[in-house]
């Protein structure tokens, strides 16, 4: 039985040495994600589904439709947007984008109240620390939940009938990416971000797949390519074991088809450019989209704000 024994031994080794491995890689994420200048990055960057929902560079958008809706939320009018929202669900009742969009205001209007939207492009690291704690709504986040549920289970519900269906895929995707936001920005749960930024890659590539005009599900890829692709190697090593795939170049280029040609993601595709351009010492380009932005929703201050913050670091 010395054999046995010596096999056992081994197989508890080397299961012992695979959980100190996994456990390891998992403490290094855990170290990373703590890092505040990439907890500020992956903020920015997944805070594109929520912020961003608005329609693409068309000057007007009729407010009674989906795309009306979008911009109202984008130029800081949740109430009418919302009621946009649910008059649109009202008359497309079997659609997963009615209530994917409606969790998206609420997200959007919950961001705002608590200050998430206010987050500085160019914030330092002991400020990031010192920010006050978060104090979500409990009822706006059952509502959130809510609408996301409704979602996703109207979605796969069409799946089963067709598996290419447009909207259902994308709600789907969307709706990953708001559970990724909530996730994030809220509930500071970085690891479970991560792993509902994989989920909304995934059903964009699915979308993209079928229907490779639907511009917007670029955003989705294009956000976990470059969070990915902009980090250390050896974290891109384990993340990759994991199924994240990063490449920073064509994450951008992905941010770029979206920006220039997204029906509700394009302007804040525009701002993840944006942020792309000051990273890179690129000021005047950063300067140029945001002035776009700014001209294109007067009503949001945001950007005017952040104008001013990048020529007073000029």
């Amino acid at each position: 039985m010395g054999w046995a024994s010596n096999l056992s031994d081994t197989w508890a080794g080397r299961h012992s040495r695979r959980r100190a491995l996994l456990w390891g890689k998992r403490k290094f994420m855990m170290q990373w994600l703590e890092n505040p200048v990439r907890r500020i990055l992956c903020a920015l960057l997944v805070c594109g589904f929520a912020g961003g929902l608005s329609a693409a560079a068309a000057p007007l958008a009729d407010p009674t439709t989906l795309t009306g809706g979008f911009r109202l939320m984008y130029d800081l009018d949740f109430d009418h947007a919302q009621q946009v929202f649910a008059s649109w669900q009202k008359q497309h009742s079997d659609d997963p984008l009615g209530p994917a969009a409606q969790a998206s205001g609420l997200l959007f209007a919950e961001l705002h109240r608590l200050g998430v939207l206010e987050a500085q492009f160019y914030e330092n690291d002991k400020a990031f620390d010192a920010r006050k704690k978060l104090t979500p709504d409990p009822a706006v986040r059952d509502q959130f939940n809510a609408a996301l549920d409704q979602a996703e289970s109207e979605a796969r519900e069409r799946l089963k009938k067709d598996p290419k269906d447009r909207n259902s895929l994308f709600a789907l995707t969307l709706a990953s990416g708001l559970r990724a936001d909530y996730a994030a920005l809220v509930e500071k749960r970085n690891l479970a971000s991560l792993g509902y930024t994989k989920d909304a890659t995934n059903w964009a590539q699915q979308l993209l797949a079928s229907d490779p005009g639907c511009y917007d599900a670029y955003l989705a890829t294009g956000i976990g390519k470059y969070i990915i692709g902009s980090m250390a190697a050896p974290v891109r090593w384990f993340l990759r074991l994991g199924g994240f795939a990063g490449d920073k170049k064509a994450g951008l280029d992905e941010l770029k088809i979206t920006a220039d040609k997204g029906q509700y993601f394009g302007p804040f595709a525009r701002i993840l450019l944006a942020i792309a351009y000051v990273r890179d010492k690129d000021k005047p380009k950063a300067r140029a989209v945001l002035a776009s932005l700014r001209d294109e929703f007067p009503h949001n201050l945001l950007f005017a704000r952040e104008i001013a913050r990048l020529d007073a670091g000029n």
